[in-house]
């Protein structure tokens, strides 16, 4: 063991009594519920993000992913949040945590990882230890990211500075499963830093971790584990493209076959955010760098990155079949994140319907309890509107399952319909109407 790591396992003592300060780099949805987990355990933790207006609404208590919440948020101790990045020499300890989505081509955008560990490398000490958690495929830690923190910090890696990879678990939204109740998996460059990143995460993950053998492991556990999901997903999204033919309806099927022990759960819809839809890119663009297609992974993601144009081809459909021209018509899209009870409206395939229903010369209204219409309009051009404004509609498309619409009335949302005459026409995309509902509409289930 070299002079800079004799002290490396006492070094977690130091960060346990809150003398050793930690940084975690990118304060999102995976981010700050860690610096709040690990700042709970008296830890102290510096929280940077690049977004000053996000330093200032947690300095404010205000919690913009919704993830924490704004009681746990202003109450919690040990945090400070950091927008210059000097003070990240504190720490000894730097955690990153920033997203990894992918180009208009599909392919890896690593920009904003190179970022981080650019400005990690620049603010590091001589026994630093740098975890990464963002979702990448193997072998982006050691050999993309760990040159770049030796290049900007003069330090070289096993001897001044050690790295892991702990793959971030967070599901945005979900309040059952949360940071500590889920198993994390763990790695180091070697078997210390593997042994201190492990005992690191133990202090807050009550679910316990897996030390994984290696580093490109754990990135590859990280990077199939959605990938796996999405074809899963879009095994069902076909099947309900199958059984829209033969007027079946899906969950019907779904719920027969589930009777099965070993059926596997799945349901179909609209498959985006910052994981699931994007990860499979990541193994994908690994697998053609290796000389391989990755045949079954690609034709999941097509079929999911589909379902938007589906869906607003139904909507035409329906409204056609009602005798309503199609350009001019009013159609309402209630909900535009990425899921139901999350903010979070990174790649929405919501948006895909928009897009395609605006093509078609329709005009469309999208509403979303909690979403913000700042956001919404950067990112998207879509202006957001209340619910209780929306009137004369043609036909709604219930897109987002969010626990505020559930106080939304079936007869409320009749009664922003322009023709009060004729059924209106509904389409249900999480299937959530009930069925002695849908008799009320010229209803449609994904």
């Amino acid at each position: 063991m070299n002079e800079v790591y004799k002290g490396i396992i006492t070094m977690l003592n130091k960060i346990k009594s809150g003398n050793l300060p930690i940084s975690i780099v990118g304060l999102g949805y995976v981010g700050l519920p860690l610096a709040v987990a690990f700042a709970s355990k008296g830890i102290e933790v510096i929280g940077f993000d690049i977004s000053k207006s996000k330093i200032e609404s947690y300095k404010n208590g205000i919690d913009v992913t919704c993830e924490i919440g704004n009681e746990r948020l202003s109450k919690v101790k040990n945090l400070n949040f950091i927008f210059e990045p000097e003070d990240l020499k504190k720490a000894a300890v730097h955690i990153v945590a920033v997203p990894t989505p992918v180009l208009d081509n599909k392919t890896p955008d690593l920009s904003l990882i190179k970022s981080a560990a650019t400005l990690v490398g620049q603010n590091m000490n001589k026994g630093s230890v740098v975890v990464f958690e963002s979702t990448v495929y193997p072998g982006i830690t050691e050999d993309y990211c760990l040159p770049i923190l030796e290049s900007e910090s003069g330090l070289k890696a096993g001897i001044d500075f050690k790295i892991g990879y702990s793959p971030e678990r967070i599901n945005p939204g979900d309040k059952k499963h949360r940071l500590e109740n889920i198993v994390k998996v763990t790695s180091g460059m070697d078997a210390e830093s593997a042994q201190f990143i492990g005992d690191l995460y133990s202090l807050i993950i009550d679910a316990g971790v897996h030390r994984a053998p290696s580093i490109k492991v754990a990135e590859a556990a990280k990077v199939i584990e959605n990938a796996q999901r999405d074809i899963n997903i879009a095994f069902v999204n076909e099947l309900s493209l199958i059984f829209d033919r033969m007027n079946i309806n899906t969950l019907d099927v779904l719920e027969a076959a589930g009777t099965k022990w070993n059926f596997l759960n799945f349901k179909p819809g609209l498959v985006g955010g910052h994981c699931i839809s994007v990860d499979p890119y990541y193994l994908a663009s690994l697998a053609e760098q290796l000389g391989h297609h990755a045949q079954v992974i690609l034709a999941g993601r097509r079929i999911n990155d589909e379902m938007g144009k589906f869906i607003a081809d139904k909507t035409v459909k329906k409204l056609i079949h009602s005798g309503k021209a199609v350009k001019g018509a009013t159609v309402l899209l209630m909900g535009l994140t990425f899921k139901e009870d999350c903010p979070d409206l990174r790649n929405s395939k919501v948006v895909d319907i928009y897009k395609e229903l605006k093509d078609y010369g329709v005009n469309v209204i999208v509403t979303d309890p909690i979403a913000c219409k700042i956001a919404a309009k950067k990112e998207y051009n879509i202006d957001l509107v209340e619910f209780s404004e929306v009137k004369n509609v043609d036909a709604t498309v219930l897109c987002v399952e969010h626990e505020q619409y559930k106080s939304v009335t079936m007869n409320q949302i009749k009664g922003a319909y322009r023709d009060v005459n004729s059924l209106p026409i509904l389409l249900d995309v999480k299937g959530v109407v009930p069925k002695n509902d849908q008799q009320k509409f010229d209803y449609w289930q994904l």
